[in-house]
């Protein structure tokens, strides 16, 4: 499943969204960057409350699908404008991460590669 379908599925407005068609393989929850650093893997979401460059120069690392800024406030303008700058998908939702990553774990287990 592509970022721009799991972004129409959840509802996430798009902050930053260079690469829709990026496949979106699993998903990571966190809000220590170190943690992300240690464990997110290629090509997953990144479900997190944090709003500051630091987070796009990790989905950057990391090679991440998406990164989902769960319920909070809009991110800066230089996040949003980084992002584009460095590829990186960001998008947000008013919900919080505990639904988000149900939701996300829900809609990628129906997936083709998991039935």
């Amino acid at each position: 499943m592509n970022a721009r379908e799991v972004a129409r599925a959840l509802g996430l407005e798009a902050v930053a969204f260079p690469h829709p068609e990026a496949e979106v393989e699993g998903g990571f929850c966190s809000d220590l960057l170190s943690r992300a650093m240690a464990e997110a893997s290629p090509g997953e979401a990144w479900i997190t409350y944090q709003r500051h460059l630091n987070v796009v120069a990790v989905a950057k690392l990391k090679e991440l699908s998406m990164v989902i800024l769960a319920r909070g406030p809009e991110p800066e303008p230089e996040v949003a404008a980084r992002a584009e700058e460095e590829g990186v998908n960001l998008l947000r939702s008013g919900a919080g991460m505990f639904e988000l990553a149900g939701r996300l774990y829900t809609l990628l287990s129906r997936g083709p590669r998991n039935r």
